[in-house]
């Protein structure tokens, strides 16, 4: 299993910081868990291959296209700071 750690500062609370974890088996396309902290509380949750080709046709967005942009979003970090924003509800 790969995982990864970013800091993140949500575009909702920039003097805020969240720690999300992305874990996967063999590529991100199969599905992952996603994990956001605030060093206090943490949230999980699931990701299916099903949902990410759900959410790939949602946005009419080939899904190899989709899976890269969701790679650039959460798991290259520091490369990808300040083209992805993240707001925290």
């Amino acid at each position: 299993m790969e995982k990864t750690l970013n800091r993140i500062h949500p575009v909702s609370d920039p003097e805020a910081t969240y720690f999300l974890q992305v874990s996967w088996e063999k590529d991100l396309s199969t599905g992952f868990v996603i994990m956001l902290s605030d060093a206090q509380c943490a949230w999980t949750g699931t990701v299916s291959e099903a949902e990410i080709s759900r959410e790939a046709a949602d946005m009419e967005m080939d899904r190899e296209k989709y899976v890269e942009e969701l790679k650039k979003a959460l798991i290259l970090g520091e490369e990808s700071s300040g083209k992805y924003n993240f707001a925290i509800s």
